[in-house]
């Protein structure tokens, strides 16, 4: 056997332990720790594992009400009552990292980690959405083929995965900056449905019950998703590897079955995904969270690869794996459900009382170190935060007028705005055939049929937004997941997130990392959506800085009847086109601005709670009488863009005819202010309708009409048209012609 190598200062430095954090280490144990020891603390005293830079941040969150079942942090994903004794399990995490270094692989086990979260909960996964981020793919150069060959391979990867096991991908958002060139972001959400008694947990409980290993067998591949890659500290890690995990659904499938086969039997006392840092994080949370002890035998680990050393088996993130503490005398029932599944399925260890994690190779201890400690006692910090200077206001005189004919098509054919059929429909969406709407509406919409609930999800976050105003823009967040959901016809009931940021050693960096938690913390508590969980994802950066401060806001809502499912498309010939909300003239951090005419400035929209509110009671009242024909969010692009997308996104192309007057016309057509819906009505109820939203307090007005062929803007001195067939040629077409499609 190898020696392992000795402990060095240069050795801790390279496992990004800190001389502070070792000498925290040698104080829990006593002792100088060996190599694997270094390697275990050093994975779960990561960023990715214990939050030591964001935790004391996401304290700031609310995390409970009376529709929490699980709160947040509590287990693999927090879970939400929807009623009638269900819930529903949700969570979004990031495969970041790994996706820019293999695109496919790195986003399909980001699909299948996720969905593992979900079923370890107890919950049968229905349903998937994603946030995607990229650098620019229009344009020549080895930078856009680079972000062009990233994209086609993430969707590819999540398409894989999510088709093979059966998981419909039924929306989410994707985006294209700068500012992600080479790191792209790759937030995965999954959802699932349970019995609330159905609720599992990953606790280690019951002296002398059995651990079992089940799933696929532990390799090297695995361990590129550690905080480090060990074939830098070992002689036997020398041979090539693949560059990050590789992931298998169809064993997925088979673990999913087995495992909600296994828990219906009542013969589990815990359960945990081997996810992040693998056995290591599985054995120690057990324990930690049963106030108990666990000690493992290596030897009995199934392994595809021969020679592992202790280390590598610890630290490897192979997919496809799960720790389950088994109850006393039933160990015949867990390895009969997972032989049935022919999966491998393995007791290597025990529960004992002693809060040790012991890990052994036969009758040597290779590791030995106190449960709590290892997994809830990392240290936190609180790092350095420099505000940067406010935004100024933008100056419109510094906004030349341009051609706006050609601005509205410019915007629609931007990646970021255009179509993303060319992504959706890679995907399939319609197995488990409980899709009610597709994606590309304001928000997802999906039939649960085991609980016959319908269930509405949305993912959004305006980066740009962020950058310019990071507490502002996490607002807008906030109130932009709660619109689409309203928009749908659902309340909002929960919010999980995806925090990605920079370096939080750079003050700035963690200055918006602060304050678009608190933004998003003070919106969730005026929407009353709890926070059951999420991921933060720390040092996305690429050489030119840090990507765009991103907090993704996944949102689930609830639509109590059919009947109130609502689309963005318009309906119907003659219906009448209400804006609700005020016209706006906000152009700061819009993507007029940043698409026309190049510039990322100016101070981004302001959102008054109250007003957003409001409209969004009054939407969903006036959406259950059955009078609103469809409904559309203005965010990216404005009010033109939301009437462009109103005429072509729905199976039937139709015009329509608008009309505003007051302010320059690049600002009517192109701004962003906040809390605007475009809603259409059957002309015989507008009249009633707009009464009803006056009552609300909410502002309402008649803009224009439903029909023709063209989209038409008449303002005061100028009228611009647009025909439908080529708006819908240039929305619908992009990134299927950028990307080399037909």
């Amino acid at each position: 056997m190898q020696s392992e190598p000795a402990i060095t200062p240069e050795l801790v430095a390279k496992h990004g332990l800190t001389p502070e954090e070792y000498q925290r280490i040698e104080t829990i144990l006593g002792r100088t720790p060996n190599f694997t020891e270094l390697g275990v603390f050093s994975v779960m005293w990561s960023e990715h594992c214990s939050y030591k830079n964001s935790r004391i941040e996401l304290r700031k969150f609310p995390t409970e009400g009376p529709r929490v079942l699980v709160k947040a942090g509590e287990e693999n994903a927090g879970v939400i009552d929807v009623g009638d004794g269900w819930g529903v399990a949700f969570k979004m995490e990031s495969h970041n990292h790994p996706s820019a270094i293999e695109p496919f692989q790195g986003a399909a086990t980001g699909v299948g980690g996720i969905i593992r979260d979900i079923f370890t909960m107890g919950a049968r996964p229905v349903f998937s959405l994603n946030s995607l981020r990229f650098g620019p793919i229009q344009g020549d150069g080895e930078a856009v083929r680079t972000n062009r060959r990233l994209f086609a391979g993430v969707v590819a990867g999540i398409s894989h995965y999510g088709n093979c096991i059966g998981i419909p991908t039924i929306g989410g958002e994707i985006y294209f900056d700068e500012s992600y060139q080479g790191n792209p972001l790759v937030n995965v959400f999954c959802l699932g449905v349970l019995r609330h008694e159905q609720i599992a947990r990953g606790a280690a409980k019951g002296v002398g019950n059995p651990v079992f290993y089940v799933g696929a067998e532990t390799g090297r591949d695995g361990l590129a998703g550690a905080a480090f890659a060990s074939r830098d500290l070992t002689e036997e890690s020398k041979e090539d590897r693949p560059a990050v995990q590789v992931g298998d659904p169809f064993k997925e499938k088979l673990h999913l079955d087995a495992c909600l086969e296994l828990l219906a039997t009542d013969a589990v006392a815990g359960i945990q995904d081997m996810g992040a840092a693998g056995l290591t994080c599985s054995t120690c949370e057990t324990a930690s969270r049963g106030g108990s002890g666990v000690e493992i035998d290596l030897n009995l680990v199934p392994q595809r690869e021969p020679g592992m050393t202790p280390y590598e088996i610890l630290l490897s993130e192979s997919q496809e794996r799960m720790l389950i503490i088994a109850k006393k005398g039933r160990e015949a029932e867990v390895q009969a459900i997972f032989d049935k599944w022919d999966l491998p399925c393995a007791r290597i260890g025990v529960v004992n009382d002693d809060g040790m994690m012991r890990v052994k190779v036969g009758d040597r201890v290779a590791a030995e170190i106190p449960a709590r400690a290892l997994a809830d006692e990392a240290p936190l910090y609180r790092r350095e935060a420099k505000a940067r200077p406010p935004e100024p206001p933008l100056d419109l005189a510094t906004v030349p007028e341009v051609d706006l004919h050609a601005a509205l098509l410019t915007l629609l054919a931007h990646p970021t705005i255009a179509s993303k059929h060319w992504v959706w429909r890679q995907y399939d969406h319609m197995v488990r055939t409980g899709t009610m709407v597709a994606p590309g509406s304001d928000a997802a919409v999906f039939y649960v049929r085991e609980a016959g609930k319908i269930l509405a999800a949305t993912s959004d976050c305006n980066a740009l937004y962020c950058k310019l105003d990071p507490r502002e823009g996490a607002r807008i967040a906030v109130a932009e997941a709660a619109r689409n959901l309203a928009c749908s016809g659902a309340t909002p009931l929960a919010v999980t997130d995806n925090l990605n940021f920079g370096n939080p050693h750079r003050p700035e960096n963690f200055w918006q990392l602060r304050e678009c938690v608190e933004g998003l913390a003070e919106m969730c508590r005026a929407f009353d959506t709890p926070v059951t969980g999420g991921n933060v994802s720390l040092y996305n950066e690429n050489p030119d800085g840090a990507i765009f401060p991103t907090p993704t806001v996944g949102m689930v809502g609830l639509i109590e009847d059919e009947t109130h499912v609502t689309t963005q498309n318009f309906k119907a010939e003659g219906d009448v086109i209400l804006l609700l909300g005020e016209p706006g003239d906000e152009l700061g951090g819009s993507q007029f601005l940043a698409v026309v005419h190049g510039r990322k400035e100016g101070l981004p929209p302001r959102l008054n709670v109250e007003h957003e509110l409001a409209l969004q009671k009054a939407l969903r009242d006036l959406i259950r009488t059955g009078k609103i024909r469809s409904a559309h969010d203005c965010s990216e692009g404005g009010l033109a863009v939301a009437l462009a997308e109103c005429c072509v996104s729905g199976a039937e192309q139709i015009g329509a005819a608008f009309w505003l007057e007051g302010i320059r016309d690049d600002q009517m057509l192109f701004n962003e202010s906040q809390s605007r819906v475009v809603v259409s009505v059957a002309a015989e109820d507008a009249a009633t309708i707009l009464a009803r939203f006056s009552e609300a307090g909410v502002p309402a007005q008649e803009i224009g009409r439903v029909g023709g062929m063209e989209l038409t803007a008449e303002f005061r001195h100028t009228t611009y048209s647009w025909p439908v067939e080529t708006l819908r040629e240039t929305w619908h077409d992009s990134i299927g012609k950028i990307m080399g499609a037909s």
